[in-house]
């Protein structure tokens, strides 16, 4: 669970980008399934199931590599704190969001927090952001507002708040995993992946349970089954987005992301009779490729830098 950068013998990008395809749909499956099951449900509860059940394959993968007992070795515990907080802040508002706007909305809204990582990346961690980079993000996030606003408008009058009150959950969870990705780049300076994996599930699950004082519900049999399918779709999507990052690079494996736009639309419409608004597929189209353009300078900025410390390394 712990390799880096694909290079050598472990270099297989079509491996790679079928790891990455498999945890989209997976990851799908998991909002699916909590979609479908987490109407009524507090979204702290939602959590609780999400991460609890997660740890299931997690613990058995980590097991049957023998890595259980180190993956909870750390010299870091408040950094996993604070990762596990704004997690949940995320998981909590984004679950929330899910159950109240249309899936293909709530999923692209959701791709603002990569191009919200630019921005916090370049404030919190100083890293050099470029023009283009800079463009590219904010241009992906007036792709957001374009998803977001005829939403935003139901506040006006009283009709359709539901959706308005999920496209600002949305917006705010999207910051939130931003923040959480950020942290995430702090932790894995020292920490083993293993490690940053299970204790997040550890600590989101922990933090859920104190949300019981504000009231859970007994769900029923379907909702339940549901929910803890969620969880482990959850805990196997993880392993396979780390597998993946074994074979290829992360500019190769990226775009496939965007793959979960088409699968939402399907699962809308047939599963929930969402239709996709005009305004979310231009939104969506924006953000995408946005998004992608941003993957694009990141690769070529990597070419760059290589071909930088091959010239400046002396010879003989």
């Amino acid at each position: 669970m712990d390799s880096g950068p694909s290079t050598g013998e472990t270099s297989n990008p079509m491996l790679g980008i079928a790891l990455k395809c498999m945890s989209v749909v997976v990851f799908v499956g998991m909002q699916t399934a909590i979609k479908a099951g987490g109407e009524g449900i507090p979204a702290g509860e939602i959590v609780f199931f999400r991460s609890f059940f997660a740890l299931v394959p997690v613990a058995i993968y980590l097991a049957w590599l023998g890595d259980l007992r180190t993956s909870l070795v750390t010299d870091d515990i408040p950094g996993h704190l604070v990762r596990g907080l704004v997690g949940v802040s995320s998981m909590i508002l984004g679950f929330f969001a899910l159950t109240r706007l249309a899936y293909p909305e709530w999923i692209t809204i959701s791709y603002g927090a990569p191009l919200l990582t630019v921005v916090f990346a370049a404030l919190l961690l100083k890293e050099v952001v470029r023009a283009y980079r800079w463009t590219a993000a904010l241009i992906g996030l007036v792709g957001v507002v374009v998803v977001s606003l005829p939403n935003l408008t139901l506040f006006d009058d009283g009709a359709g708040q539901g959706e308005a009150v999920g496209v600002t959950a949305s917006i705010i969870a999207a910051a939130f995993s931003a923040v959480a990705m950020i942290q995430v780049r702090r932790l894995a300076q020292k920490e083993r992946t293993a490690t940053i994996v299970v204790y997040f599930s550890l600590t989101c699950s922990l933090i859920a349970t104190f949300s019981i004082v504000l009231g859970w519900v007994m769900p029923t049999p379907g909702q339940a089954a549901l929910l803890v399918t969620a969880g482990l779709c959850g805990g196997v999507g993880q392993l396979l987005l780390t597998a993946c990052y074994r074979y290829a690079d992360t500019s190769t494996i990226a775009p496939f992301e965007y793959t979960s736009l088409l699968l939402a639309i399907a699962i809308g419409f047939f599963l929930f009779g969402e239709t996709v608004t005009v305004t979310t597929l231009i939104g969506g189209a924006i953000v995408v490729s946005a998004g992608i353009f941003i993957i694009y300078r990141e690769h070529r900025l990597g070419i760059e830098r290589k071909k930088a410390r091959r010239a400046s390394t002396p010879n003989g």
